[in-house]
């Protein structure tokens, strides 16, 4: 029963509904140059409206005919305001400030609260929109760019009377491939991509913004190998840049991440170990980072001190460097640092912060679900947690062997995946501060994990991971039903208790740094070493499915199927079994609840 196209599962079998391939243009591009940077996917659920129904016009149709072309006409004109106008040729093309005929005038009572807005710090906890007047959209018209970065784009026929015509629910997904990136539709077996972007760099990753996304926009950020990001509203093909030129950061970008429920801040990692967080509503600053030992003025080390000469031996196991630009919210209204012009350098630019992580190459990071923290890995072999609020390392944990290539967190917030060149798939828990589980499956670099959400319950959880080896493999994990080794069993008895407590304060806002410990011991190190293999419980694959001949390079899970990209642009769609109803999952306040009560008890 199972063949190229299909596989088996316990719940049935998943097949092979369409495939994703790149154009001959672009086959040709990757033909001539190596392809340095693999294929990553994004997707995006947009709910579009039901269709009007037609009736037979009646007395009050008639009546009200020249009412409701006058109401068509308002309708019209306050768009194309909220569009701005077109950029011509002539106009700068690499201004990356939001459209000013679009950004809405002071008014507390419409204007959500914005994360950098707040008093102490670039994040806050995550909000509702809102109502607001108008959402700022992207400055310049990718159509009549005479920008060289853009090099050519390529619209489907008809796309505006597509888009007009959609009903229901639609599953979009953007891809890279070369210097292309791709804007199409999943499951629904179209011929053609509704949009693709030619560029004079290689787009490297990309994200979309799941807080702003309706019928009428979609922000897309997207990072290229030239350190350039550009956000990109496909809808109305505008665009807007930012660290153009590598202004801020000259290294490649190699992660990009919306903030969870923020409609203006992402953040961005590079390949010299740094991630700034940038707002899409600023332009960019002059800004030059400080290095560990150079000056002391607006850096700080991870437990919030001002850094100095002694941060020359900044130990990155222990700490991150974070660079505060005047406009700061920190910095704000402190002393005037030599060199730095009171109000003018203080005006709100990009960066909003920098963070020097590592110093080898960041390769991914993602969000907790409710934004608090971050897991980051690098090319050092090591996983580690920042708190995003106190802009702090909670911990540090290091891979069995070489560098971690990919990383997942759970949606209930309390496991972490990783994969490396260990071959290894690896579960963390954050809360408790150890390994959880190896998975053992591959026979080659782990190149991609992801949870799939539909079959995660709180209890037992599902997720995939696609390696060098070709291979694609389903796991279902249970940590009550995990054998753990009595060795370890007291001792993780104890730091399970102590780091619960310790995670709940941070969640509170109180520093932990000098938390003390059970016996008057010292604070608990951040560096956490990777246990032995014979410490740590094993987890065995659910289903192994080899696939096609070119290297796997991304997993993502949608309420239909999943998909999967190979390195040279290939995409595949695998439609689920059956309808599966999502599962119910712990929410992070009862999951806070009950680790408080376990650290009490």
């Amino acid at each position: 029963m199972e063949n190229e196209s299909t596989f088996v599962a316990p719940e049935g079998v998943y097949s092979v509904t369409e495939e994703h391939k790149p154009t001959p243009l672009t086959q040709h591009t990757i033909a001539a140059a190596p392809v340095l940077y693999p294929t990553r996917v994004s997707t995006v659920s947009v709910r579009y409206p039901a269709s009007k129904v037609t009736n037979t016009p009646g007395l009050a149709h008639l009546l009200g005919g020249n009412r409701e072309k006058e109401i068509k006409k308002e309708k019209l004109a306050t768009k194309e305001r909220d569009d701005g106008v077109s950029v011509s040729s002539s106009d700068d093309p690499d201004d990356g400030s939001p459209d000013a005929s679009s950004t809405p005038a002071p008014d507390s009572a419409s204007t959500p609260i914005i994360p950098h807005d707040h008093p102490s710090t670039p994040f806050s906890t995550p909000a509702s929109l809102g109502k607001r007047k108008s959402i700022p959209r992207p400055k310049h018209n990718m159509r009549t760019t005479s920008s060289t970065f853009v090099t050519r784009l390529q619209n489907a026929d008809n796309l505006n009377k597509v888009l007009q015509s959609k009903q229901g629910e639609a599953t979009y997904m953007f891809y890279n491939s070369a210097k292309t990136f791709v804007w199409t539709e999943a499951g629904t077996k179209i011929k053609e991509p509704l949009a693709r972007i030619y560029f004079s760099a290689y787009p490297t990753c990309h994200d979309v913004n799941l807080a702003t996304v309706s019928p009428d926009r979609i922000d897309v950020i997207i990072g290229f190998h030239s350190g350039d990001i550009l956000w990109f509203d496909p809808i109305s093909c505008r665009y807007g840049r930012f660290n153009k030129q590598g202004r801020i950061c000259s290294s490649p970008c190699t992660a990009i991440r919306w903030v969870p429920q923020s409609p203006n801040l992402f953040l961005v990692s590079h390949a010299d170990g740094t991630i700034i967080v940038y707002d899409k509503e600023r332009v960019d600053g002059a800004f030059v980072p400080y290095e560990p030992g150079t000056s002391p003025i607006s850096a700080t080390s991870a437990d919030g001190s001002s850094s100095s000469s002694s941060q020359g031996d900044w130990n990155s196991l222990d700490s991150i460097f974070v660079t505060m630009p005047p406009w700061h919210p920190v910095t704000i209204g402190g002393p005037v640092h030599v060199g730095v012009k009171p109000e003018k350098d203080k005006t709100a630019k990009n960066p909003v912060s920098h963070w020097r992580v590592s110093r080898r190459s960041i390769i991914d990071f993602v969000f907790s679900p409710d934004a608090k923290f971050l897991a980051a890995i690098s090319e050092d072999g090591c996983l580690r947690v920042i708190d995003t609020i106190a802009e702090q390392l909670v911990d540090c944990y290091a891979s069995y062997f070489g560098a971690l290539t990919c990383v997942a967190w759970s949606p209930d917030g309390r496991f972490i995946l990783t994969g490396g060149q260990d071959d290894l798939v690896t579960i963390f828990s954050p809360w408790e501060q150890r390994v959880i589980a190896r998975c053992q499956g591959h026979s080659s670099f782990v190149s991609g994990v992801a949870f799939d959400e539909i079959r995660c319950d709180g209890r037992t959880y599902r997720f995939g991971s696609i390696g060098e080896d070709n291979k694609f493999i389903l796991w279902d994990f249970s940590s009550g039903a995990l054998h753990r080794p009595k060795l370890a069993a007291a001792h993780h008895q104890r730091m399970s208790m102590t780091s619960s407590l310790s995670l709940a304060l941070r969640r509170r806002g109180e520093s932990t740094v000098y938390l003390p410990t059970p016996g008057g011991e010292s604070p608990l190190p951040r560096y956490h070493p990777a246990p032995s293999r014979n410490e740590v419980a094993v987890v065995q694959p659910v289903v192994v499915k080899h696939i096609g001949n070119e290297l796997l390079t991304d997993v993502a899970f949608l309420p239909r199927g999943l998909l999967t990209a190979c390195k040279g642009g290939q995409i595949k769609f695998w439609i689920r079994p059956l309808a599966v109803q999502p599962r119910h999952l712990r929410t992070h306040n009862a999951l806070r609840r009950a680790s408080q009560t376990d650290a009490s008890g």
